[in-house]
C-alpha cells in the first residue's frame, strides 16, 4: 500500500485556509483538542506519542497508525 506524502506544517494551514475550516473547528470535529493540533502547527509539540500522535497522522503530518 503506498502511503501519502506528508504535509508541512504551513501546507495544513494553507489547506484550512483555502477551504474556509479553522484550525479549532477541524480538531473538535476529528476528536481533537485544539490546543493540541495549534502545538504541532505551531512545532511546539512533534507528534511522538499519545494526543499529538494521532492529531499528526490525522493532519498527514507523519506516518503511524492510530490505535485505541
Amino acid at each position: 500500500m503506498e502511503q501519502k506524502p506528508l504535509k508541512t506544517p504551513e501546507e495544513v494551514r494553507t489547506d484550512f485556509a483555502n477551504k474556509g475550516i479553522s484550525i479549532r473547528g477541524w480538531a473538535i470535529a476529528n476528536g481533537l483538542e485544539p490546543s493540541v493540533v495549534h502545538s504541532l502547527l505551531k512545532g511546539r509539540l512533534t507528534g511522538r506519542i499519545g494526543k499529538s500522535h494521532k492529531a499528526a497522522v490525522k493532519l498527514g503530518l507523519k506516518h503511524g497508525e492510530i490505535v485505541g
